[in-house]
């Protein structure tokens, strides 16, 4: 599989299949077989916290590990970011543990790409979002790869929002992609 910058390249298939093992091995968080290079540069040749900054995994369900929302950032939160997602401007105050699934997913993104990764590994992104929410990370996601020249792998069950975010799909089974759906 060769990602080109600008792309995402939307993943699908049953529960268990290997999507979410597939990007912690992309991400270098698990022992993997394949040979993973990033602007022609092998993974193991660049230190594992530092290709992680690179290519970048938002999971399903994110860890939090600070009392509150602020101390998970490294800056100021991008205000117009918090808005276009529908958060509060002065969520950073808030305690994690009165966030709701989906406020801890959107901040999740948004911690990873105050990072400014090359690549995105999306674990079911708006796995618990409305539809509205689930557009403004769509839309978001997609200025944020034209605007820092990255690419993205989006994991999804939903075959519509991949036909709407991704510029080609693969569908995996059994750990390994069986088919290409444009």
């Amino acid at each position: 599989m060769q990602i080109y910058t600008q792309q995402i390249v939307g993943l699908s298939g049953p529960s268990g299949c290997g999507k979410s093992v597939f990007l912690k091995s992309l991400a270098d968080l698990i022992e993997s077989r394949g040979n993973i290079k990033l602007a022609g540069i092998h993974s193991k040749a660049i230190e594992a916290p530092k290709w992680r900054q690179k290519v970048q995994l938002v999971p399903a369900e994110s860890f939090w590990w600070h009392n509150t929302v602020g101390e998970h950032f490294q800056h100021p939160m991008n205000k117009d970011h918090l808005v276009r997602l529908s958060l509060a401007t002065d969520i950073a105050r808030n305690p994690v543990n009165q966030l709701s699934t989906g406020q801890k997913q959107r901040l999740a993104l948004l911690r990873s790409l105050e990072k400014k990764p090359q690549v995105l590994l999306l674990d079911e992104p708006t796995g618990s979002l409305d539809n509205e929410n689930t557009a403004s990370v769509e839309s978001l996601v997609r200025d944020y790869l034209t605007n820092n020249n990255a690419a993205a792998i989006w994991v999804s069950h939903d075959p519509e929002q991949l036909k709407r975010v991704a510029d080609i799909s693969f569908k995996m089974e059994n750990g390994k992609i069986e088919s290409v759906q444009r």
